[in-house]
C-alpha cells in the first residue's frame, strides 16, 4: 500500500476505527539482543565498561565457586567412604554380636536373663562360665 493510499484511507475512516501506529513496527526485524545492544549506546563508555567488568567478574566467580564446590563435595564424600563407613560397619557388627549374645542368654536362662544379664540370676552359678565366654 502506498503512502497516498494510506493517507486517503485514514481520511475516509472515522477516528475510532483508524489503524494503530503499532502496525508500522511490523516492518522492523530486530532481535531482542539487537535491541538491547542498541540500548547500550545511551550510556557513556565508562559506565558500559564498568558493567561489562562486573558481569565478567561475576561469571568467573560463579565458575570458580562451582568448581570449588565440586571438588569439596568429592573430597568429603570420598573421605566419608574411606574413614567413616568402616566405623559404621564395625559398630553394626558389634550390635549384631551383642544381639546374638542376648538371644543365647535368653534361650539358655529364660526370658528374664536377657534383660538382667544373667550373672546375678543364679547365685550358685556366679563362678561358672557360659559356653562361648572367655576369661
Amino acid at each position: 500500500m502506498s503512502e497516498v493510499e494510506g493517507v486517503i484511507e485514514k481520511i475516509q475512516r472515522p477516528a475510532d476505527l483508524s489503524i494503530d501506529e503499532d502496525e508500522d513496527d511490523e516492518d522492523i526485524d530486530e532481535t531482542l539482543s539487537e535491541r538491547l545492544w542498541g540500548l547500550t549506546e545511551m550510556f557513556p563508555e565508562p559506565v558500559r565498561n564498568v558493567c561489562g567488568a562486573i558481569s565478567s567478574f561475576t561469571l568467573s566467580g560463579v565458575k570458580i565457586g562451582f568448581s570449588f564446590s565440586r571438588c569439596a563435595l568429592w573430597i568429603a564424600s570420598s573421605s566419608a567412604a574411606i574413614m567413616v563407613l568402616p566405623i559404621v560397619f564395625e559398630s553394626e557388627r558389634a550390635q549384631q554380636h551383642e544381639q546374638q549374645l542376648q538371644q543365647q542368654r535368653q534361650i539358655l536362662l529364660g526370658p528374664n536373663a536377657a534383660v538382667s544379664g544373667g550373672q546375678n540370676m543364679m547365685p550358685g552359678m556366679a563362678g561358672m562360665m557360659m559356653p562361648g565366654q572367655k576369661q
